[in-house]
């Protein structure tokens, strides 16, 4: 309803404006239709080597799914009915310095905390489990590149993630890296698979990168290590 009535509002009060919606992968669904292999210590799509494009049909998965997914795709009807300059930037995972996760939102932040404050963490699955990492100052600079794009991307819907150069396997490869950050071995517990949960989400950013002229420039290993400095700097926050 909030999405709904912002773009009511920007469409009587300020139909000039650039509209950008943080949509997310969620709306894809759990990929049930797509092979997965597993290769080495992490899955791996059989076929996309270059991720899921855009043309991938919807399939709205939980609460969060169905709401995210409604508002990207009014974002885009918006723009088809009333011109709107509105675009849906759907989102991998993002993930930076002042991201508080949570087990159920910013699991890489989430883990990282977790780590530096030797509180629990839970595996759902078996950890490998991969996802393509989008570093918080990579999307800034693909969000500033989409409002100066808007007349060319408006009424479409656009990956923004990591893409295939920039992926982890949630435990089985981000474990190790916490490990060596901290020093020494980072106690972790498993649990059972979440229904819906996408053994491998991979975004093919092609598009973004061609209609934007944007890159990822931060890898997760970079990423990760600068934002592992920024908790271990500021435990305080996170009492």
């Amino acid at each position: 309803l909030g999405t709904f009535n912002v773009l009511e509002a920007v469409r009587h009060f300020a139909p000039e404006a650039a509209l950008l919606y943080a949509s997310t992968n969620k709306v894809y669904g759990g990929m049930e239709q797509v092979g997965i292999v597993r290769r080495g210590k992490r899955y791996a799509y059989a076929d996309y080597d270059r991720g899921i494009p855009e043309t991938t049909p919807l399939d709205f998965h939980s609460p969060y799914g169905c709401s995210k997914g409604a508002g990207d795709q009014y974002t885009i009807d918006y723009a088809r009915i009333y011109g709107l300059r509105s675009v849906a930037l759907r989102q991998s995972c993002i993930y930076g310095r002042r991201q508080f996760g949570v087990e159920d939102q910013g699991w890489v932040a989430h883990f990282v905390i977790a780590a530096v404050l030797n509180r629990p963490i839970t595996i759902y699955g078996d950890g490998r489990q991969v996802r393509d990492l989008l570093h918080v100052s990579d999307l800034i600079d693909a969000y500033e590149r989409a409002i100066a794009n808007i007349d060319d991307i408006a009424g479409t819907a656009v990956n923004l993630g990591g893409g295939p150069e920039n992926t982890l396997a949630v435990w089985s490869e981000f474990g190790p890296l916490l490990s060596d950050l901290k020093g020494e071995a980072v106690d972790v517990q498993f649990g059972d698979w979440r229904p819906g949960d996408q053994r491998v989400f991979v975004a093919d950013i092609r598009e973004a990168m061609a209609r934007l002229d944007w890159q990822p420039k931060v890898s997760p290993e970079a990423g990760i290590r600068d934002l592992y400095a920024w908790v271990a700097e500021n435990p305080s926050l996170f009492d």
